[in-house]
């Protein structure tokens, strides 16, 4: 703990010229120390880098949509003068072709902002074909692009390729053509008449400028939104990247509900995909991690307390190996929710204690002691609650992000 409040001060004066190459997709800055020496360093300017803005972990797989086009709607979190696109066939059995591809500020629902449409190619081709298993991440496209902007990225499949890679729950509105040949280039949004609550295949978008890095937010449902107000962009990750845009800080959310630390549920368990959804990511600096109770409250039943910190501890290591520093944060209460049962309660108390005092993390968010009721410390404060005793409504994941941010410290 002797970290706490210090994370990003430590990370800001990694990143001044002559101290660290600037991030790239392993960045490497100077070990971790906890000696709670480092002040805050005066932000300047860096060579311009590639930085995660915006991500998506891929969930599972829903039937293709052949001859569509997607119109898929993310939120920046910082911005630069390019962008550029990670598109995925994790999931998938067959190749999957991309027909087209184009990226655009978005105005309002399905439109562009007029002159900002551009096409994104692979290795110099308009089209591509991904194969089973794969990611492809899309040339440089220039366009200058906001911090906080929501961008309109389109995929035309003129084919069935077999089961799409998709995330499920998306939390905001995105646009589909069912008739999709040659709409992928469209600013206007009239073609796009269906709605939809998903992403399909799209999973990231880097952003070329003077960021310092980015933070991943690794996780369940808890991070990837559930209970947050839809189309608000109201999820913790997105709350604590408006309070980092002053540090010149990504904010990517690799929230996946239904996630599991020990165990494969919805996607991959965390040590599984730790790799492709956090560390593989451009320019990450720190990785904080909420993961472990869909293990407590799941089945198969995980009551092993040095499971959790088994696992606790080899992803720690292996952030480490990549240079990355982690923030864990404490479990939060779930009574109430149909799953509770007082033995599961004893076993996320054990878990919480291990991420409090275990040594393994760089720094810890105590969500726990900031959500939980004081009358009854098994139950979320009824103002975080947004009924069903388990996630957190929009109050709740302010006050999460208010915790992480306490942890890294910083400017903002």
């Amino acid at each position: 703990m002797a970290g706490v409040g210090r994370v990003l001060a430590v990370l800001l004066l990694a990143m001044l010229p002559g101290t660290a190459t600037p991030a790239v997709a392993e960045p490497v800055p100077p070990p971790w120390t906890g000696s709670g020496t480092a002040t805050p360093a005066v932000a300047r300017p860096v060579p311009p880098s590639w930085t995660g803005s915006w991500e998506t972990a891929p969930s599972g797989t829903t039937p293709a949509l052949p001859g569509a086009a997607v119109r898929n709607v993310v939120h920046l979190s910082t911005g630069g003068t390019a962008v550029r696109v990670r598109l995925s066939n994790r999931f998938g059995t067959a190749p999957l072709q991309l027909g087209a591809v184009t990226v655009a500020l978005r105005a309002a629902g399905p439109n562009a902002v007029p002159g900002s449409l551009r096409t994104a190619t692979f290795q110099g081709a308009p089209a591509a074909t991904v194969p089973p298993g794969q990611d492809a991440v899309t040339d440089p496209v220039p366009l200058p692009v906001p911090a906080a902007a929501d961008l309109l990225v389109t995929v035309y499949t003129p084919g069935d390729s077999g089961p799409a890679t998709y995330h499920q729950t998306a939390l905001q509105t995105s646009y589909l053509a069912p008739a999709g040949a040659g709409r992928a280039g469209d600013e206007g949004g009239a073609a796009y008449t269906t709605a939809i609550s998903r992403w399909y295949y799209v999973t990231g978008v880097d952003v070329l400028g003077g960021a310092a890095g980015s933070v991943v937010a690794f996780g369940d449902s808890l991070t990837d939104g559930n209970g947050s107000t839809p189309d608000t962009n109201h999820r913790w990750p997105d709350r604590l990247a408006e309070q980092l845009r002053a540090d010149r800080l990504g904010v990517l959310n690799a929230g996946i509900s239904g996630n599991r630390l020990l165990h494969d549920g919805a996607g991959p368990n965390a040590l599984a995909r730790l790799d492709a959804d956090a560390l593989d990511r451009a320019g990450v600096r720190v990785l904080v991690v909420l993961e472990g109770i869909n293990d407590i409250k799941g089945t198969p039943t995980a009551d092993d307390v040095t499971a959790y910190a088994a696992a606790y501890r080899t992803l720690v290591a292996r952030a480490h190996a990549r240079g990355v520093r982690v923030i864990g944060v404490t479990l939060t209460p779930y009574r109430g929710f149909s799953a509770y049962t007082t033995a599961r309660e004893a076993v996320r108390q054990q878990v919480n204690a291990f991420i409090r005092t275990g040594g393994a993390f760089d720094a810890v968010a105590d969500a726990d002691a900031t959500l939980r009721d004081p009358a009854d410390p098994t139950r979320l404060l009824p103002a975080y609650d947004p009924g069903d005793h388990l996630h957190f409504n929009d109050t709740g994941m302010a006050a999460v992000a208010d915790t992480v941010r306490r942890v890294l410290g910083g400017t903002g």
